[in-house]
């Protein structure tokens, strides 16, 4: 394994070991620019087997990263996905050897737009070149055969996460045995590249933002990423989950008579911006949400979301989605389904009922636990893992 020194193992709740892995070649972008010297920040869970076949990868969502069930420990935040990812849950590291990477374009130590260019000795900025999803796992495919995984028992993925395990299924579905696919789409819709404008709008009309250029000089566009967070986290929520939670409820007795937060929505979704700003790089916000916005994967193959799986016969899915998404409703999930038929790979399919919206996947759904068990656990039975 060419890995950097810094990998670290601890012990906590969940045994894990932290690491940042340089690749060992350059990375051709789908821009047609290459990338030098790329970095990927990792964790991983357990161990690998000795017939090295009980490796999972995850991918994380938008604003995730790779501690999916180890504290940050940069924030303190705990991991991402208890319910799915630790001892005892359907993802238990005593029984695979999980890895879970920060995306390229990321900030929590993969190569993104605030890491240092090696030409300039300064912060890319914009000088980053676009990425796409498809460039994400390419880079992800180098770290996981660095790694030492030649076949992964199955890529897991919500969201952005999932538009990831897509891509794996289209490009590396020899490098698969299974794949597991919750609340995504095969492309993104001019409603969520909408959404993705306003809060890129909000970044850049931020004083503060300084032209993408706010590292070098000290600053951070925190405002405008604030209301970045607060559009996109009204995405991730249904009207019911929103009216149980808060309704029309005040802050305090009787109104202000002014613009302070008023309801309690309204100040939720201001803590929502403001601790985001601690964790996340404006950047970074920019060219993810980009790489979101391009993703289409039918359209490399003449449009035909069905080519796209032609090689993916042997690889057994689990496909996802929740009856309360609107950012990727159930439609969404069964035109993946239909594809996934139509090229003859064997898929399971389920809609569950939950009124949690778009984060039900990240959410204590006992339905979600168990139909993944049920599927992961007959591919294991399949695999001999």
């Amino acid at each position: 394994m060419n890995l950097k020194a810094k990998d670290i193992s601890e012990r906590r709740e969940t045994a894990h070991t932290n690491g940042v892995a340089r690749l060992m070649a350059p990375l051709r972008l789908d821009s047609g620019q290459m990338l030098h010297d790329v970095d990927i920040a990792y964790c991983t869970y357990g161990q690998l087997n000795a017939r090295r076949s009980n490796a999972v990868l995850i991918c994380h969502a938008l604003t995730m990263d790779q501690y999916v069930a180890s504290p940050n420990p940069t924030t303190g935040r705990p991991g991402w996905w208890p319910t799915l990812v630790g001892p005892g849950q359907t993802l238990d590291p005593q029984r695979f050897f999980i890895i879970s990477s920060n995306i390229l374009g990321g900030c929590m130590g993969s190569t993104g737009p605030s890491s240092i260019n090696p030409a300039t000795g300064r912060p890319y900025g914009l000088s980053f070149p676009v990425i796409t999803i498809a460039d994400m796992v390419r880079a992800q495919a180098m770290l996981v055969s660095q790694l030492g995984v030649d076949t992964l028992f199955t890529v897991v993925g919500g969201s952005m996460g999932g538009m990831q395990a897509l891509e794996w299924a289209a490009t590396y579905p020899e490098r698969m045995f299974s794949c597991v696919m919750l609340a995504t789409a095969a492309r993104h819709s001019a409603q969520n590249i909408a959404f993705h404008e306003v809060g890129r709008q909000a970044i850049m009309a931020d004083p503060d933002w300084r032209g993408g250029e706010y590292a070098s000089q000290s600053v951070r566009p925190e405002k405008g990423l604030s209301v970045a967070r607060m559009a996109a986290h009204i995405t991730y929520l249904s009207e019911t989950a929103l009216q149980r939670k808060f309704g029309r409820e005040l802050q305090r007795d009787g109104l202000s008579w002014g613009f302070d937060a008023d309801f309690q929505v309204e100040s939720y979704l201001r803590h929502q911006g403001s601790t985001f700003v601690d964790r996340f790089d404006a950047n970074s916000y920019l060219y993810i949400t980009r790489a979101m916005d391009y993703f289409d994967l039918a359209q490399r193959f003449d449009g035909k979301l069905s080519l796209a799986f032609q090689k993916s016969a042997g690889v057994r899915f689990c496909v996802l989605s929740f009856s309360s998404d609107w950012l990727y409703p159930t439609p969404e999930s069964r035109n993946i389904v239909r594809a996934l038929n139509a090229a003859g790979a064997p898929a399971s399919f389920v809609e569950i009922d939950s009124d949690k919206g778009h984060d039900a996947f990240l959410l204590d759904e006992p339905v979600m636990r168990d139909v993944l068990a049920g599927f992961l656990e007959a591919a294991a039975e399949k695999r001999g893992v």
